[in-house]
């Protein structure tokens, strides 16, 4: 027969490491999640003047200070094929409802002619409660920089970090 090794109060080590285990695990589910944006995409409505206007999606990602934003639009086609990470863009949010700030980045995926243009992630900086919502994008392709103005609010609101 085999004999268990007894603690003090009776507990043997395998009771006593199954408490710490099972102590731990309590621990790690009440620890705080990561920090998250809301809503993680929105839509709004672009005018890029002689280039066109249209619709945008952007997805909004956060990792502590530093956040990425994505951007997908109807408001700018392509006239020919682009390869990845030859778009530059500068993406311009209200923050807070008064100032501003930016985020940008030259990184895309391979654009066919004739498609709509994807760019980003997009990078800024934010603090925890920092209310952003997207007034104009800059597009700069093959030197030529259009700029998109927002038409319409963000749906369903303004990202919140």
């Amino acid at each position: 027969m085999k004999h268990v090794r007894q603690l003090r109060h009776g507990r043997s080590v395998a009771d006593a490491v199954l408490g710490v285990g099972i102590a731990l695990a309590g621990t790690l589910a009440m620890a705080p999640a990561a920090t998250a944006v809301t809503p993680d995409t929105a839509t709004l409505s672009f005018d890029c003047g002689s280039y066109g206007s249209g619709t945008a999606t952007l997805t909004a990602t956060q990792d502590g200070t530093a956040a990425t934003i994505s951007v997908s639009t109807s408001a700018i086609t392509s006239p020919i094929d682009l390869g990845a990470n030859s778009v530059s863009s500068k993406l311009t949010l209200t923050k807070n409802g008064s100032g501003t700030t930016e985020f940008s980045g030259s990184s895309n995926p391979a654009i066919p002619a004739g498609s709509a243009v994807s760019t980003g992630p997009l990078t800024g900086t934010v603090a925890a409660g920092d209310s952003l919502e997207a007034t104009s994008l800059q597009v700069k392709v093959l030197g030529i920089t259009a700029t998109c103005n927002a038409t319409s609010p963000q749906s369903p609101g303004p990202f919140v970090f």
